[in-house]
């Protein structure tokens, strides 16, 4: 069956170049094959139809005057009879089209041929044809009902001309119902075939969607990695740089080298924990390895370096961690971020000299991070960023939520509830 449906798809002949020849060949698909891709095909949506249609009726009128000629089945067809039975074959043309019409055109020409006693087997073929035609496009009760009033037309008629005659045809009426639920049975498999086929694509296309899909998750995750990353190390640098500065200008006769080549070092030293983070950040985008590589996650073991960092940058940070078991690897990188980002707004936005209060602890089924200062916080009417929007995209990464805003004591606030389970496939 795999070999039947994989016969209805079209040909891809001459999609290899010529140098791949020798290592794919394209192979004519057998006889057996095409029948069934035949089969399985709508006939109405068969490619010159038309064309095939009208070898058909020539075929089966080149049948029908040898049936004529040698088969002794009532008396050889006069002139009249001819014109009657070639005439019959012509409206075959159109099957696909106009199938009843061509039945009851057939009926129409074969009805007044048969009452003039011709002979009965030559028309036999192409009325076949159609009832087949009719049964295998249109719906099963239509079918039943059209055999039976060609049935009953047959019979009619024969009753008219010979009851003898009209005794056999009703004695050699399962043939026409043979044909009909012949019809019918290809019917329903094509119908068949269709639905598989068609739930193969709706699988290929959801494939597609979910690839799409990841691909975008990805692009965000490396997108929130290099923003908390880049604005965390430039913001840090740039404080260190206008410490170095102000060292530098406020008294140049009694110049503190000490001091200046601590802020250089502090500078490189972020310059350096930069670029590794940036490189793990961006593995992802590189080929080698497994596609799913992302590197090692950051986790709660680097917040001391945060700390550090940002002490280093001006702020005098108090830090409360009372965590007794360890998070899973994506809820750790989550609050490891944003308590990045909560420090580098802090650094940026709540004064000189700010005091950030960290606070880490976990409860029942949660792990809880706040992060507040006593600064003015952002200034109004300033172009706004996406350091809350990361922070809340991470918080929904793996389940949680976000909350951040003024204190109404003054002050800045982020808090964070992340849950201590996430489910497969979380970031």
């Amino acid at each position: 069956m795999t070999r039947s449906l994989l016969g209805a798809l079209p040909s891809r002949k001459g999609a290899l170049r010529p140098e791949d020849d020798t290592v794919h060949q394209t192979t004519r698909p057998r006889l057996g094959d095409r029948i069934m891709a035949a089969v399985n095909r709508d006939p109405r949506t068969t490619p010159h139809g038309t064309r095939n249609d009208a070898l058909l009726a020539v075929v089966l009128a080149v049948a029908a005057v040898c049936a004529g000629l040698f088969i002794d089945d009532g008396r050889r067809p006069d002139a009249l009879g001819w014109t009657l039975l070639l005439a019959a074959h012509v409206p075959l043309v159109w099957r696909r089209r106009r199938p009843l019409l061509v039945l009851a055109a057939m009926v129409a020409l074969i009805a007044p041929y048969h009452a003039l006693d011709n002979n009965h087997a030559a028309p036999t073929l192409v009325a076949y044809v159609a009832l087949y035609t009719v049964a295998v496009t249109g719906r099963p009760l239509r079918t039943v009902l059209t055999g039976a009033v060609v049935l009953s037309v047959s019979l009619t008629v024969m009753l008219t001309v010979n009851a003898h005659r009209a005794l056999e045809l009703l004695q050699t009426s399962g043939w026409i119902i043979a044909v009909l639920f012949c019809g019918i049975d290809v019917r329903y498999y094509r119908q068949y075939v269709a639905s598989i086929v068609e739930r193969a694509v709706r699988a290929e296309r959801t494939r597609e969607e979910e690839a799409r899909r990841r691909v975008a998750e990805e692009r965000l995750r490396i997108a929130r990695d290099l923003h908390d990353l880049l604005a965390h190390s430039i913001t840090l640098i740039g404080v260190q740089t206008s410490v170095a500065a102000h060292v530098l200008a406020a008294d140049p006769e009694r110049l503190d080298r000490e001091a200046v080549a601590t802020a250089l070092d502090d500078i490189s030293e972020t310059c350096r924990t930069a670029r590794g983070e940036l490189r793990t950040t961006l593995e992802v985008l590189r080929d080698h390895g497994p596609a799913d590589t992302r590197g090692p996650l950051p986790g709660l073991d680097g917040l001391p370096d945060l700390v550090a960092a940002a002490r280093l940058a001006g702020a005098r940070v108090e830090q409360d961690l009372s965590i007794r078991a360890d998070p899973p690897p994506a809820v750790g990188a989550a609050a490891y971020r944003i308590v990045q980002e909560a420090l580098t707004n802090a650094v940026r936005h709540a004064g000189p000299t700010p005091a950030v209060r960290l606070r880490l602890y976990d409860e029942p089924g949660a792990l809880r991070v706040s992060v507040t200062d006593d600064g003015t916080g952002p200034v109004p009417g300033g172009s706004p960023g996406f350091g809350l929007v990361g922070m809340r995209e991470r918080a929904r990464s793996v389940g949680g939520t976000l909350d951040a805003g003024p204190r109404p004591d003054g002050g800045f606030e982020v808090t964070a509830a992340l849950p201590l389970t996430v489910g497969e496939g979380t970031v």
